[in-house]
């Protein structure tokens, strides 16, 4: 039996109230533990990993509410769920951080030693983790922290040692010298997506290199002059008339003096400049490729730190741009540059340093991406329960195109935080040894000094934190493959894609069912947030100022899947306002059910239409949320619930609802009772995932069972609750109680001033329904007199309304303005008429009543009828007026 319920609902709405202490309830329940039952279904989702470089922004706040929204539906819906915590190592950015406060104190990583860095750094890590976990909490995240996992941590690590060394076996990890994208300001390498290009005012500087044999000279151009110094020939076009005799011969390297050779190559464009190009192999990825065609040496003319060395000569020591005003100085004044010429053109600069990145010759670690992109392109020719599903679709075809372009991933970091390279070479010979194990004799060895790229830890994610490689282990068993993976498409190349072909090389299945992509947050004028522009918002201060329901409502509901979302300060104000409303209702409700215990509901009793009618709406209202929610259309799931919940209940339904509460017949009193217990449970169960906190404190003061509102049961449709006869009556009296109100507004009558009310029914059908519920009639419309028949003269001088069924006239003489109405009556006509027009045209359409379901085309059908019949009701009152 469950217990008295009484009354606690503060007059006001207070968020922070509402919601301290919650979150802590939650987690010590338990609520929030997937409990590997077998009986029940599983539901994953791993969170994205947020770095330990910082708090959450709005971006975080977004991507985890829907997340969660969606693993509290699934917990209501009888899934064991597992919501899974956990944070990303992020080798540059933390690392950065550190280094950035140990400058403060005027100490180098170097000053410290590796392992004393390293200290420093999962020191950083736990206070920034503390942080995030404190964000989460404030968001209401539905996290299992018994299963919290770190990309540092020692069972992923073992994971990533597992895929580095297998991929090695299989040569589809390898070391080799190329060309990479070097970021002097860190020191170290980086990926191809870690670049972002910007474009920059620059300049061709146009060159004579004079031909060694003194016999001319040969044009060459180039943006970076300092690269000069280390170029091993000159290249033309095979079949370029202008330069055949030259092939073979040789040009002395202006400054260096170096006699460098002049050869043929298909890659020149003989249309671009001169036709003639100067090869850098070892400062240009194109050069490279040339030089190894012709077996040209590779000169390195830089330092690590984008300083000359001492293959520049004179010029040694001196920083790349500095180099490059000297040099440009000393060839125009050596006659050599005799052009300088404006010139836009797109740089490299690293996405975390934002210093330019330097094409720069050194020997890497790369992951052959072919096979395994092929492998991964393959899966999604497959069958639906075979590929990955994206959210929006549109997005497949950019996960795809990326894939089909694939290059080699470099993925060695010159870094001390991260996972170290499971490589190891032999002190005397030189032998490379590689294993998830150190050597046995490690006095011998030495391990390469270089850690992974972050995001091949992060690749393994939906696996890793489910303890793979043991492939026995239970969450493994039970939890993997995951369902869905939410995220950005900003990060659909660097991170997506990844965990889809590892998943696939190494579990030989998808790593999610589904992806949902959504877009970025904008400020309201739709730019992007950045710290340059002030416009970021700190999700932490919304909460602080509206609560964190609210800024949930807002970022589930305020774009559709893919689409950016703007944040606007006013919207998640409405938002606030909405759950003030919910409240206010909540607790009238509540106080008329003071005692009440769940035992006590019975919805068996004799109803009025608004009794029906509202049953009837919120079972289409839960019909209507659970399909968008499950094709993750949030925002339309929103606007139902909020239709629901503002209109239909708290607008109307309530006001009904006084009429038996504050009468005399004490089983009125029960049915009503029992529907304002049942709706309101209801509703706060679909609400819940979108407002956690105030949805339980609601919840917990309803008649209900169990512990929490976490994992009661998601509302079902009950047939059986359903009258559509009493929802058509009720929202014909609905549009006649709104006609009369805004008649009555547009002519400054006030509803507490009695007027006679004529209703002309089409029907004695609908006769009969008024007739049955002249109730709502008398108390919302307050007529001094109300005739209802199917034949009715319409009295001199009337305003006048037409509803579904139904013409309404309200004598107003002496106060109403004939020309007025007249202008009023034929503005509607115009829009009926262009209603007819649209829908007239919709079933003239043989492709639409071929092909649409057949409710939607007698959905149609049903509104042509009913524009026609209030067209002509509008035409005949027109005519009265004007005889």
């Amino acid at each position: 039996m469950s217990e008295k319920h009484e009354v606690n609902l503060p007059p006001k709405y207070d968020p922070t109230a509402v919601e301290k202490g919650r979150y802590q309830k939650w987690v010590d329940g338990k609520y929030f533990e997937a409990a590997r039952d077998t009986e029940k279904d599983p539901f994953t989702i791993v969170i994205p990993p947020p770095n330990v470089t910082g708090k959450l922004h709005i971006g975080h706040a977004w991507d985890t509410t829907l997340q969660d929204i969606i693993t509290r539906i699934k917990r209501m819906q009888g899934y064991d769920v597992l919501y899974l915590p956990g944070m990303d190592h992020a080798g540059i950015a933390t690392q950065s951080k550190v280094e950035a406060k140990l400058r403060e104190e005027n100490i180098s990583r170097y000053d410290l030693g590796r392992e004393k860095f390293l200290e420093k750094a999962w020191d950083w890590k736990e206070e920034y983790a503390g942080f995030i976990r404190e964000q989460w909490a404030k968001l209401g995240l539905g996290l299992d922290y018994s299963r919290e996992r770190f990309t540092l941590d020692e069972g992923l690590s073992d994971a990533v040692r597992e895929v580095f060394v297998k991929l090695y076996e299989k040569k589809l990890i390898y070391r080799g010298e190329y060309i990479i994208n070097w970021d002097p300001a860190t020191k170290t390498a980086l990926s191809d997506i870690e670049v972002i290009y910007k474009d920059v005012q620059g300049h061709f500087y146009h060159m004579r290199y004079p031909l060694a044999d003194g016999s001319g000279h040969i044009e060459v151009a180039t943006t970076r002059p300092e690269t000069m110094l280390g170029d091993t020939a000159v290249a033309v076009h095979p079949e370029d008339e202008r330069y055949k005799h030259l092939i073979g011969k040789k040009v002395k390297l202006p400054i260096i003096g170096r006699e460098i050779e002049i050869v043929a190559d298909d890659y020149v464009d003989m249309e671009f400049g001169s036709g003639a190009v100067k090869i850098t192999p070892a400062h240009d990825p194109n050069d490279f490729e040339i030089g190894d065609r012709h077996q040209l040496k590779r000169v390195l003319v830089m330092n690590e730190d984008g300083t000359m060395n001492e293959n520049a000569g004179k010029y040694k020591g001196l920083d790349r741009f500095e180099c490059r005003k000297q040099i440009v100085k000393d060839l125009q004044e050596d006659g050599i540059l005799f052009d300088i010429e404006e010139h836009m053109h797109s740089v490299g600069h690293s996405e975390r340093s934002g210093a330019v990145v330097e094409p720069y010759l050194s020997t890497q670690w790369f992951v052959d991406m072919q096979p395994l992109a092929d492998e991964a392109v393959k899966m999604q020719q497959q069958s639906d329960e075979e590929k990955v599903h994206f959210v929006p679709d549109r997005f497949e075809k950019t996960y795809l195109h990326w894939m089909e372009n694939i290059r080699d991933w470099c993925i060695s970091r010159q870094l001390w935080w991260g996972h170290r390279i499971p490589a190891w070479y032999h002190k005397e010979t030189g032998e490379m040894y590689v294993g998830k194990e150190a050597p046995k004799d490690m006095e011998n060895w030495e391990q390469d000094e270089d850690v992974l790229d972050t995001w091949f830890s992060s690749a393994l994610w939906p696996f890793s934190t489910l303890n793979w490689p043991n492939e026995e282990d239970k969450d493994f068993k039970h939890f993997f493959p995951t369902n869905v993976l939410v995220t950005g498409y900003d990060i659909i190349f660097f991170w997506v894609a990844r965990m889809i072909f590892q998943s696939k090389e190494f579990n030989d299945e998808r790593p999610f069912k589904d992806v949902l992509i959504h877009g970025l947050v904008r400020d309201a004028e739709g730019r992007k947030m950045s710290k340059s522009l002030g416009n970021g918002v700190d999700p932490m201060e919304v909460i602080d100022k509206y609560g964190a329901d609210s800024l949930r409502y807002f970022l589930a509901t305020g774009s559709s899947p893919g689409q950016d979302l703007r944040f606007q300060w006013e919207k998640v104000e409405s938002t606030w306002n909405f759950v003030n409303k919910i409240w206010n209702a909540s607790r009238f409700a509540l106080m008329n059910m003071d005692g009440f215990k769940y035992e006590e509901i019975d919805l068996t009793g004799e109803k009025s239409v608004a009794d029906q009618w509202i049953l009837t709406r919120l079972n289409e209202t839960i019909e209507q949320v659970t399909r968008n929610v499950d094709k993750y259309e949030f925002g339309e799931a929103g606007r139902h619930l909020y239709n629901f919940i503002w209109d239909d209940f708290c607008d109307w339904y309530i006001e009904m609802a006084k009429l038996p509460l504050y009468g005399e017949d004490e089983k009125a009193k029960l049915t009503t009772r029992s529907i304002l217990a049942y709706v309101l449970d209801h509703t706060m169960r679909m609400l819940h995932p979108f407002m956690p906190f105030v949805t339980e404190e609601i919840w917990q003061q309803l008649p209900h069972e169990g512990e929490s509102i976490v994992r009661a049961a998601w509302p079902e449709v009950k047939d059986d609750l359903s009258n559509k006869e009493a929802s058509e009556t009720m929202k014909r009296l609905v549009a006649i109680i709104r006609s009369v109100r805004n008649i009555r507004a547009e002519v400054d009558t006030p509803i507490s001033k009695e007027i006679p009310i004529y209703i002309q029914a089409k029907d004695a059908e609908v006769v009969q329904q008024l007739e049955q519920n002249r109730i709502y009639l008398d108390r919302f419309c307050n007529p001094s007199e109300l005739t209802i028949d199917t034949d009715v003269t319409a009295p001199e001088k009337a305003m006048s309304a037409v509803v579904t069924g139904a013409d309404i006239y309200l004598p107003l003489e002496g106060l109403i303005d004939i020309d007025k109405e007249l202008k009023r009556l034929e503005a509607e006509l115009e829009k009926l008429d262009k209603e007819v027009e649209r829908v007239d045209k919709k079933l003239s359409n043989e492709g639409f009543v071929n092909k649409a379901p057949a409710h939607v085309v007698d959905a149609e059908k049903e509104k042509q009828k009913d524009y026609i019949e209030k067209r002509a009701s509008v035409k005949a009152r027109i005519e009265e007026l004007q005889n």
